[in-house]
């Protein structure tokens, strides 16, 4: 793989957001620049991109409240699947909530995305039997 992993910078905006869009990860409930001021509020270093020749071609949001770590936005260029993007944004955010104190990493896939249940399955990561809710505070 010829990728470099690097914190997100502000100039990387509209190629996340484009790669967002292109891997299905945008809702129209979320705005994605909005996700993206907010995660700069919060621990910026857990906002990873993966860079291949000046182009964005893979990110990944983590956060740490103290008790659990959290992955999401995982996102690699579809032409570039099975070049190990995904995995090395994964490893690289693991590793920095490790050095964070973090004991455990938490994540949230939709039902109907069994490519991406398979992948964190193939990373070690194990479907818990859970009730996901949620409560949206700030009406976007």
């Amino acid at each position: 793989m010829t990728v470099d992993i690097r914190t997100f910078q502000i100039a990387d905006t509209e190629a996340v957001i484009a790669l967002w869009q292109a891997t299905g990860l945008t809702r129209p409930w979320n705005n994605p620049h909005q996700d993206i001021r907010r995660k700069l509020a919060v621990h910026p270093e857990l906002f990873l991109v993966a860079v291949d020749a000046g182009e964005v071609v893979g990110s990944v949001m983590a956060g740490y409240d103290g008790h659990r770590g959290w992955i999401y936005y995982l996102a690699s260029d579809p032409a570039r699947r099975g070049q190990g993007i995904a995995r090395a944004l994964v490893e690289e955010a693991e590793e920095r909530l490790l050095d964070m104190g973090c004991p455990k990493v938490n994540l949230m896939v939709r039902p109907e995305n069994g490519v991406a249940q398979g992948f964190y399955e193939s990373l070690g990561y194990e479907h818990f039997e859970t009730w996901a809710t949620g409560k949206r505070l700030i009406a976007d």
